[in-house]
């Protein structure tokens, strides 16, 4: 599943459209640096990919991370979220009926230790396609961003 191209940097255009169904041509605008930036990719009928990444460090403290991570899991923990696997850090995955975003309810978000500093990414999804494991889809697609993160931005995810 993990092979160029990518959409938003971090999710290969294969895997998103297998996942989600999504078929048509993606507009993808992304604004940001490495310490902290989002994509969004929607395509003609406006659902949309999105990922958000974040960086402790100059104006963005740990504790701010953990704040958000800890908002999320509240969040997911109301909707039968699903913790990820302890590799890919403190994170949850979760299907939103009703997410601030209603054209994404399925959302999934890690804060992990990549080189020596914490990240923090969220990933949104559009829909997932017929008898698709959406849970196990969306940690997969975390795995891959958190490992092409660690590609990208010379460091390595869990260490």
């Amino acid at each position: 599943m993990d092979s160029a191209p990518y959409v938003c940097t971090f999710i290969p255009d294969h895997a998103f459209r297998l996942v989600t169904g999504v078929t048509g041509p993606l507009v993808e605008k992304t604004d940001g640096n490495e310490r902290n930036g989002d994509c969004r990719a929607p395509d003609e009928a406006i659902r949309s990919l999105e990922v958000w990444w974040m960086q402790e460090g100059r104006g963005m403290p740990r504790e701010h991370l953990d704040f958000l991570m800890n908002d999320r899991r509240k969040v997911y923990s109301t909707y039968g979220g699903v913790a990820l696997p302890a590799d890919l850090g403190d994170g949850m995955a979760a299907h939103l009926p009703n997410p601030p975003s209603a054209d994404q309810p399925y959302q999934v978000s890690a804060k992990f230790r990549c080189g020596d500093r914490e990240r923090l990414i969220d990933i949104s999804l559009p829909q997932i396609a017929k008898g698709r494991d959406a849970i196990k889809d969306m940690i997969e697609l975390m795995r891959i961003a958190q490992k092409r993160y660690g590609e990208l931005y010379d460091c390595t995810p869990g260490a």
